[in-house]
């Protein structure tokens, strides 16, 4: 098993009779890319989700197992699936900040304005609740003494 992968797909796929040109219509892989495969030049591809999914689609064309071929692929590459950790730069943990604080801010307003809203309606006299001294007055100003 020296064969390299894609010595191994193009062999298989000459076995079959098939041409590049067919099958790139029964896969809708690009030519150049399944050029590219067959002489192991996989980092020319777009990238490593699109090799994955081509590999597996050229493995069925010519009747491989695509399990195979795939792990095939990925101990030849000793591809390590890691996902990155989101790097931050300072200018925009800045604005996190900022946001942050911003958003405090506005919340602290809205809650004074909710807390003066509140208290004007708690504290707002209202006629029948005054005293008949302070009801009366204003009536007994307008009578003459006599």
């Amino acid at each position: 098993m020296n064969d390299t992968l894609g010595r191994t797909l193009k062999r298989q796929r000459e076995q079959r009779g098939t041409s590049l040109t067919e099958l790139a219509r029964m896969t809708r892989i690009p030519q150049a890319s399944l050029e590219a495969i067959e002489s192991d030049r996989f980092d020319e591809l777009p990238g490593e989700v699109f090799v994955r999914g081509f590999l597996k689609s050229y493995a069925q064309a010519v009747g491989l197992v695509p399990a195979d071929v795939l792990a095939r692929y990925t101990s030849s590459r000793r591809v390590a699936f890691v996902t990155p950790l989101p790097v931050q730069t300072p200018l925009q943990a800045a604005r996190e900040g900022q946001g942050r604080r911003f958003g405090v801010a506005i919340a602290f307003v809205l809650l004074l304005i909710l807390l003066s809203l509140a208290l004007s309606i708690v504290l707002k006299p209202r006629g029948r609740d005054l005293p008949t001294e302070l009801s009366a007055a204003p009536a007994a100003t307008h009578a003459t003494p006599g």
